[in-house]
């Protein structure tokens, strides 16, 4: 053959290549939109879903929000990222009231022991901006200590059961000093910094007055912040609130004889009260759901999103926990009963 015939024969066998690669490309990208709207049908996507739990006039809607677990944001928001508290689907909720004119009341359950600073104040933070148009009632389950009385100080009414464990009011910031075991088995903290306090809470180091008074006045800030909430929310002056605030927990009946909460109560009375007060005895109850739960939940599900690398592991979800509540290198504040 001679020379234009070999150039024909190359320019072919390239153009076939890249035909062939484009051609599985195309493929792989059909295939994985394909799966992707599959796993969408399997398992949502991630949005929450509108759930009717009492039928009712749905021009006047009650949503019953759940706050369920330690408060904390342990990643992005996901069908699987945790079995407790999703912070990002909660927020996800709160701006749904907040964009829906058909909400006309919101039962917050809470059932927490509190948790992380930020994630907290965030929630209080959009609490209160629905606050502003339309009643939030507050029915406090088993525990609401801390953090999770934080996130229930702004309601209009506040519900308790005798039983409840609340209060807890305050910061904590947990950590175990072992530098006097180091010393005694020889091992030395070599750590370089460029300041004295910029490996402040360290575990491997004694601890000094002035690290020591530091931590002290940030965590007094943050209860500043905190006993001001409960000034503001429960009407009462800071000097009473600190009073109350000295980390100290209480069962519903002292709660409520120290006007922490409104009435003794479980979800249910607060609803009836909820509607009664405001006018909405035939308004329509919703909750927010993710996804396709049941088949989330299901064993098939779970194997299924395991093969499929959908579903975090179980390192990945230890660290996203370790992360937010700190290390012995890093400890953190928290607004949380009983410490980490």
């Amino acid at each position: 053959m001679n020379k234009r015939r070999w150039a024909a024969v190359g320019i072919a066998f390239f153009l076939l290549i890249f035909s062939a690669i484009t051609s599985s490309v195309t493929r792989i990208r059909e295939t994985k939109e394909s799966m992707g709207q599959i796993n969408e049908l399997l398992y949502g996507n991630g949005e929450p879903q509108e759930i009717v739990v009492e039928q009712g006039n749905s021009t006047q809607k009650i949503a019953k929000l759940t706050i369920e677990g330690t408060i904390l944001n342990t990643g992005p928001s996901s069908i699987f990222s945790s079995t407790g508290y999703n912070h990002e689907a909660f927020m996800q909720q709160l701006e749904l009231v907040k964009n829906d004119p058909t909400v006309q009341g919101v039962l917050l359950v809470v059932n927490t022991p509190g948790g992380a600073v930020y994630e907290t104040a965030e929630i209080t933070k959009e609490l209160k901006k629905i606050e502003e148009e339309i009643p939030v009632y507050v029915s406090m389950e088993n525990q609401a200590a801390s953090g999770g009385y934080y996130v229930s100080a702004n309601a209009e009414k506040i519900f308790a059961s005798e039983d409840t464990v609340t209060g807890s009011i305050g910061v904590i910031m947990s950590n175990t000093n072992y530098s006097g075991l180091m010393e005694k088995l020889g091992i030395t903290d070599a750590t370089v910094k460029s300041g004295a306090l910029k490996d402040i809470g360290s575990s491997s180091r004694p601890q000094t007055e002035q690290d020591r008074e530091v931590l002290q006045s940030y965590i007094d800030s943050s209860y500043g912040r905190f006993v001001k909430v409960v000034a503001e929310g429960r009407d009462m002056k800071e000097e009473r609130v600190k009073e109350l605030a000295d980390g100290r927990i209480y069962d519903g009946a002292q709660a409520l004889d120290n006007g922490l909460i409104d009435a003794i109560g479980y979800p249910e009375d607060a609803m009836e009260a909820l509607k009664a007060d405001k006018g909405l005895s035939d308004a329509q109850v919703i909750e927010y759901s993710e996804g396709n739960t049941d088949f989330i939940n299901s064993w098939l599900g779970n194997q299924m999103a395991e093969i499929q690398n959908l579903k975090p592991t179980q390192e990945q979800q230890i660290a996203n926990i370790i992360e937010q509540v700190g290390t012995p290198q890093s400890p953190k504040a928290m607004y949380l009963y009983g410490g980490e």
